[in-house]
Parts: structure tokens; C-alpha cells; sequence
């Protein structure tokens, strides 16, 4: 997936599993609770509300990777 076009999709689930983050860390990336990522997790990505899908997408669209000082 180049632009990502199929990322928006698949469950909240499924891109976290992916991503290798369990709700405990994803929640500590995002400074929320982790009940939110629990409540939200069998949700398709398209179906989240917006401040959330803001803070959620670069993290599992992995934008975030580029930057690792390597």
C-alpha cells in the first residue's frame, strides 16, 4: 500500500496487531486511556470519530518509523 488506500477499512484491531502494539502501549502513544483503545478497537478506522482519527492514524499507518535515529 503505497498511499495507503485499504488502510481505513480494516478494524483498529487488526492495524494494532499489525503494528506490533498491544492497547496498553498504543494508549500510552496517544496519552489516552486505555478503555478508549478497548472501546474503539472493533471499529473500522473509517468509523472513528475525528479528534481521535487525527491522533491515531500516523501511528498505525506507521509515519512514525521514520523517524527512529538509526
Amino acid at each position: 500500500m503505497i498511499f495507503g488506500f485499504g488502510i481505513r477499512k480494516k478494524t483498529v484491531k487488526e492495524l494494532r496487531k499489525n503494528r506490533g502494539y498491544t492497547a496498553a502501549e498504543l494508549a500510552q502513544r496517544l496519552k489516552i486511556n486505555v478503555t478508549e483503545i478497548l472501546r474503539i478497537d472493533n471499529l473500522r478506522l473509517k468509523d472513528i470519530e475525528e479528534p481521535l482519527y487525527s491522533k491515531i492514524l500516523p501511528i498505525l499507518r506507521g509515519d512514525e518509523d521514520d523517524k527512529i535515529p538509526w
